[in-house]
């Protein structure tokens, strides 16, 4: 079982920057890749960004390839979503999420074992 919390969303505006971070419990977190999600009012989850269990490899959606940077720290648990150059388009509630299998499909939310709550960014025009 692994619990996820989610924390460092905000207000803030566009151009500007945010650091999200997702905190998980149990020892087991280096066995998992890990995701950031997102989902705006109205609108679909969709998938932000993923990292692999040793993050040799990272995976970006189209829209904020270049101006997001997912990392992550096996020792203490934790992986990060670094947000520059936000837009207005970006707001949403922001929601980590780690995968069990080693299977490929890290943008689909069917492959995530456990989710977050989410945190909120609002990015202002």
């Amino acid at each position: 079982q692994v619990q996820l919390v989610e924390s460092g969303g905000g207000l803030v505006q566009a151009g500007g920057s945010l650091r999200l971070s997702c905190a998980a419990s149990g020892r087991t977190f280096s066995s998992y890749s890990m995701g950031w999600f997102r989902q705006a009012p109205g609108k679909e989850r969709e998938f932000v960004a993923a990292i692999a269990r040793s993050a040799s490899n990272t995976y970006y959606a189209d829209s904020v390839k270049g101006r997001f940077t997912i990392s992550r720290d096996n020792a203490k648990h934790t992986v990060y979503l670094q947000m520059n150059s936000l837009k207005p388009e970006d707001t949403a509630v922001y929601v980590c999420a780690a995968k069990a299998s080693y299977d490929p499909g890290y943008g689909l939310g069917s492959r995530y074992d456990y989710w977050g709550q989410g945190t909120q960014v609002t990015v202002s025009s």
